[in-house]
């Protein structure tokens, strides 16, 4: 914003994750100025229209989107009375593995058979490692630390549910890349995310902070595993269809150039001269 002043030219930005609602830094005055703002999801956009009403014709939806592998035969659990559940994200305190971690303890009391991968690294390993052996779950939850993509797709493939237990999210990319893998999904009832998630169609919901109302979701699903493909199913084409990265990568390409072209007062000549190519494959 500062630079576009000093050389009077206009800017754009995005704004991606929930905790922009929270932390707005001047929010109002680059939405003023701004030529135009992309954001992630319908839920950010309505958030933001409502505290700005003046900027209603200038914030747009743009979703984020993930590579669709090649459709392969879905896996079920090698165990009919064992789960894999596979969370992946840094661990950070906004991540909350702490939760999944001590849901993992009321599952354990309940007789549930699991193992509960954590894929991940970060500043709250050590907390975690503590609460895990502190809740005697060493032989339940494993942490992964950092893992490469190549490796996870590996554990995409044997697990069961792929959890998230995040306090604040904007649409998370680690739940479309289960999802575009077929892979039943359990997320937090928060912000952008039931749009990627529909509750009972393309994956499942439940109510943020509720760690009974979590296990009791994760009971059902295994209840239900063997009659869960269409549910499967809809996932990989609810990705296929509104967040598939070449799709809305062209669209973004496409409004981009038409925005940055449609005022004339901003015109820049040098510009004009300039063939933007957008590739399609």
């Amino acid at each position: 914003m500062v630079a576009a002043r000093v050389l009077k030219i206009p800017f754009s930005m995005t704004l991606h994750g929930s905790d922009l609602l929270l932390h707005k830094a001047y929010l109002d005055i680059k939405l003023e100025d701004c030529r135009f703002c992309v954001t992630v999801s319908d839920y950010n956009r309505e958030q933001l229209v409502s505290e700005y009403p003046a900027a209603h014709q200038k914030v747009f939806v743009h979703r984020l989107g993930v590579d669709v592998p090649v459709a392969s035969a879905t896996e079920l659990s090698g165990l009919s009375h064992s789960m894999l559940l596979l969370a992946v994200g840094r661990l950070h305190e906004v991540k909350d593995h702490a939760f999944l971690i001590r849901a993992c303890r009321v599952l354990k009391d309940r007789g549930a058979t699991f193992l509960c991968l954590i894929a991940g690294e970060g500043p709250e390993r050590a907390r975690l490692e503590a609460l895990i052996h502190s809740l005697k779950l060493e032989g339940n939850v494993q942490l992964l630390g950092h893992v490469p993509c190549l490796r996870l797709d590996s554990y995409y493939a044997i697990s069961d549910v792929v959890v998230l237990t995040s306090r604040s999210e904007g649409i998370p990319l680690v739940l479309m890349e289960a999802m575009a893998r077929s892979r039943i999904v359990l997320a937090p009832r928060i912000t952008g995310i039931p749009e990627l998630v529909i509750d009972g169609t393309t994956g499942f919901l439940y109510e943020a902070g509720s760690s009974e109302n979590f296990v009791a979701r994760i009971e059902m699903i295994h209840c239900l595993r063997s009659g869960l493909e269409p549910v499967r199913r809809a996932a990989r084409e609810h990705v296929i269809a509104h967040f598939r990265r070449e799709t809305n990568l062209a669209s973004f390409a496409d409004r981009f150039l038409s925005l940055i072209s449609g005022h004339d007062q901003y015109a820049d000549p040098l510009l004009q001269q300039v063939q933007l190519p957008v590739q399609r494959h």
